[in-house]
């Protein structure tokens, strides 16, 4: 008799491990830490924070300098892409913060153990994977998006209140809105694969500072004393992300097709090797 009803649980498709289901999992058990809410809230308010002040402080500049065009340096600080990469000039910290919430999104279950139960729920692992970088993508897009319209509207009337620009339909703006959201999800998917690599929260978030804000700083140290590092710092992941965001900060020889390509080579092959350890090594 058991035999026959698990036979027609099994026809239905009941206790079938699936992709939903599993993402579905994943999304309950994520949004019912502390620290995910935490993170996303300074995410926004920081990127806000900073939005508002660098737009406050640039229009302040301006309009107690009247000759501000004949000053070495301060050309473009009138036009209407400065004023929106003013606006932006916090998504580093949002690579930062958000990228730190990719970490923990795997290096957490390791930490505490429950990897195990995990696998043990859902044994094929690329599963459990895929279903964690559809969360990660998502989540981190969707709160990019939202804290650059959020620093939109806060920003909108101090800009205004001092003659600068910001054109919610403009070149400049919808470059920061979707080219601002893909260096985020890049950062919050290479540290979900520093988070699985190195199965701990402390190395991870070490790690993913170290290659987006020491790495460049040694980078620019470099490159003031040599010409040939040049050509490799331009494919650094900090780089790629900024430049396509903000060109005008952020210079690169690169086309937008060659940036974009280094873009998914970094999100891509760090995920790959990930999944590659991630099937041959021990859970536990």
């Amino acid at each position: 008799m058991s035999t026959e009803l698990a036979s027609r649980a099994a026809a239905r498709g009941y206790g079938r491990v699936t992709l939903g289901g599993v993402l579905r999992s994943e999304m309950i058990r994520f949004f019912s830490l502390n620290s995910t809410r935490i993170l996303v809230l300074v995410s926004i308010a920081v990127y806000i924070g900073i939005a508002a002040i660098g737009v406050w402080g640039v229009g302040s500049f301006m309009s107690s300098s009247p000759e501000l065009g004949q000053i070495p340096g301060t050309e473009s600080m009138g036009t209407a892409d400065f004023a929106v990469e003013t606006m932006a000039s916090g998504l580093m910290f949002s690579q930062l913060i958000l990228g730190v919430l990719g970490v923990l999104l795997f290096s957490g279950e390791f930490t505490t153990g429950s990897a195990v139960s995990t696998f043990l729920a859902s044994p094929q692992r690329l599963r459990v994977l895929t279903a964690k970088i559809i969360l990660i993508t998502a989540l981190t897009a969707v709160v990019q998006l939202v804290s650059t319209l959020a620093a939109y509207l806060v920003c909108r009337p101090l800009a205004e209140n001092y003659s600068m620009t910001l054109d919610l339909g403009g070149e400049a703006f919808q470059r920061v809105l979707w080219y601002g959201a893909l260096a985020v999800v890049m950062a919050s998917l290479i540290g979900l694969a520093l988070g699985l690599l190195l199965r701990n929260s402390a190395g991870g978030i070490t790690s993913l500072v170290a290659l987006f804000f020491v790495l460049p700083m040694i980078a620019q140290i470099l490159m003031a004393v040599t010409d040939w590092f040049k050509d490799y710092a331009r494919f650094m992941p900090d780089q790629l992300g900024l430049s396509l965001a903000l060109p005008l900060s952020y210079p690169s020889t690169l086309e937008t097709w060659q940036q974009l390509v280094g873009v998914a080579g970094w999100i891509v092959l760090p995920l790959l090797l990930a999944g590659i350890l991630l099937k041959s090594r021990d859970i536990k």
